[in-house]
């Protein structure tokens, strides 16, 4: 009999492209688990920033604090670690552009985008997406009003240990989890078998696996060093076996309630599959 399938890992990304925070159980809201990528750095023309371009972002550790977090420079000690509060004051706004999405935002403090600044080497912005701001997800795939923060496109990405497990078998050198950046993982099942879910529960919560999630170069940066691998992997190696239509694939896009609470070790139940 195979091991049940049980939520393992929880992850959220206070600030798009920075590191993550592991967390033992996290609140659900309109778009996805609280406090995940509400974030954003932006350029001088007020466009996002992710490691696809600058890798060095890989360098800025996220801890938890109270009603907030500090940010940390990895090899730069003489950076003091800044405070972000967990949301911006609305006095100072303007509109950012996230991929083909022009989007109302606040700005943080000054003394931020200063330490932001110098830590990436280039003139940066922080700025907050807040509730009166909708961010629609694929209308063509999901019901009216399914709402996504910051995230590339979905609010919640899953995969299985299995299937990352199975592709360190073809691999020289291992990676770890957080080269996919999830927020769901879970344990138990083959490898790959978030593939074939439709609907799922975790404890008594509904989910939605609404499509694949394709993969880019940034699976190809080391999150500790912000070093990008000479040979291109993983991605080279995911692309000999889990290409679907010229893209490389691996998690799943998913879609979840309006609230509720994930705790580690909550049960996932398949319901129905694709």
């Amino acid at each position: 009999m195979s091991a049940p399938l049980t939520l393992s890992d929880l992850y959220i990304y206070p600030v798009k492209s920075l590191g993550g925070i592991r967390l033992t159980e996290a609140d659900i809201e309109l778009r996805g688990l609280r406090h995940d990528r509400r974030w954003l750095i932006v350029n001088e023309r007020n466009q996002f920033m992710t490691q696809r371009q600058h890798a060095e972002m890989a360098l800025l550790d996220v801890h938890p604090a109270y009603n907030g977090f500090l940010l940390t420079h990895r090899q730069r000690p003489e950076l003091l670690p800044l405070y972000v509060p967990f949301e911006a004051s609305p006095e100072r706004t303007l509109f950012v552009t996230i991929w083909d999405d022009m989007v109302f935002a606040c700005r943080a403090d000054k003394a931020v985008d200063e330490w932001l600044s110098i830590a990436l080497n280039q003139p940066c912005k922080l700025v907050y997406m807040s509730d009166m701001v909708r961010r629609d997800v694929e209308p063509e795939l999901n019901p009216k009003n399914t709402l996504v923060s910051f995230a590339d496109d979905y609010p919640y990405l899953i995969i299985g240990q299995s299937a990352l497990d199975e592709l360190n078998t073809r691999l020289d050198q291992p990676v770890l989890m957080n080269r996919f950046r999830p927020n769901l993982v879970f344990s138990g099942g083959a490898p790959y078998a978030e593939d074939t879910w439709n609907e799922f529960q975790i404890g008594d919560l509904a989910f939605r696996a609404v499509r694949a999630c394709s993969r880019c170069v940034m699976t190809t940066i080391d999150q500790q060093t912000a070093e990008k691998s000479s040979h291109g992997e993983p991605l080279r190696t995911l692309a000999t076996y889990r290409t679907i239509n010229k893209k490389v694939m691996f998690g799943q896009n998913v879609t979840g309630p309006k609230q509720g609470t994930l705790r580690v070790g909550d049960a996932l139940t398949v319901l129905t599959y694709k």
